[in-house]
């Protein structure tokens, strides 16, 4: 399998939400199958379905969570610079609106758009790497395209 790229920050994340599973929501879950349980008939149970479809849920989460952490690939963009690639901190200029952006380009599983935290596979990343401070890049997303120009390159 491929290794997946993620910072520092991202793999933390990651091994909070795990362990928060395990610790916290885990028991929990059990606890609430239990108590479901000595309600009686399980067929007619609601209590105990939710609890059980929960409990699904969360264990589908932590082989998730620990795959991924066995893949991770992890890079500090402390150590990088010079042109846009993985870990970068990109400050752009919408073309058409002069809207300023910022955002840093991350791996698939700590991606949040709302963040700032771009999914490396997304078309504006893909159009972003490899370019330098100044250029111009055309972005075709399913919205249209779009032109942006590169502020400002960072590694933090």
């Amino acid at each position: 399998m491929d290794k997946i790229p993620m910072t520092p920050k991202g793999l933390e994340a990651l091994n909070a939400e795990l362990k928060q599973l395990k610790s916290v929501e885990r028991p929990a879950i059990i606890k609430a199958i239990s108590e479901a349980r000595e309600h009686g008939d399980l067929s007619e149970n609601a209590e105990y379905h939710s609890a059980k479809e929960k409990q699904s849920f969360i264990e589908g989460r932590i082989k998730e969570l620990e795959g991924m952490i066995s893949l991770a690939q992890v890079i500090d963009p402390k150590t990088l610079s010079g042109a846009i690639k993985f870990g970068a901190t990109v400050d752009l200029v919408d073309e058409e609106t002069e809207e300023e952006k910022t955002y840093m380009i991350v791996g698939e599983a700590e991606a949040d758009i709302e963040k700032g935290l771009l999914n490396i596979k997304s078309p504006l990343a893909r159009a972003l790497i490899g370019k330098e401070e100044g250029d111009s890049v055309e972005v075709r997303t399913p919205g249209g395209s779009k032109d942006y120009e590169i502020v400002k390159i960072s590694y933090v």
